[in-house]
């Protein structure tokens, strides 16, 4: 579940946060913002407590639209310490958003990758 932020609470949720915090910002009424929405929760369990991730209707918080400048929905920000890390907006589908979330998650991420590959490495140790 993605938690919702205001105007009211955006300093405290994002700015102030700890750890960085992946913003999205949308509308009921975008339907690219619904066809995402999966997306965003499928990176919010992969980055656990490593990155977290808010929902902001641009609606119903004119003021924080105004000041991050939105041109379209969604508009993701990745906010650290205050500050934009990362701007991902106009983006063509599915597949944009995912890479630019592998990105994202591979900077951020202390965990170890595991990569599937459909060869077997043989990686036994050997003797001189």
């Amino acid at each position: 579940m993605v938690l919702s932020v205001s105007e009211r609470t955006f300093t405290q949720e994002v700015l102030e946060s700890p750890i960085p915090v992946l913003v999205n910002f949308e509308a009921p009424w975008c339907g690219l913002c619904r066809i995402i929405h999966p997306l965003l929760l499928q990176f919010q369990a992969q980055c656990g407590e490593e990155i977290k991730l808010v929902g902001v209707n641009a609606d119903q918080n004119f003021k924080l639209s105004t000041t991050y400048r939105l041109k379209s929905l969604p508009t993701l920000l990745l906010i650290e310490n205050g500050t934009i890390r990362h701007r991902l907006e106009c983006f063509r589908g599915r597949e944009d958003l995912r890479l630019a979330l592998e990105e994202i998650q591979a900077k951020y991420s202390s965990c170890p990758k595991i990569y599937k590959s459909s060869k077997t490495v043989d990686l036994e140790c050997r003797s001189a």
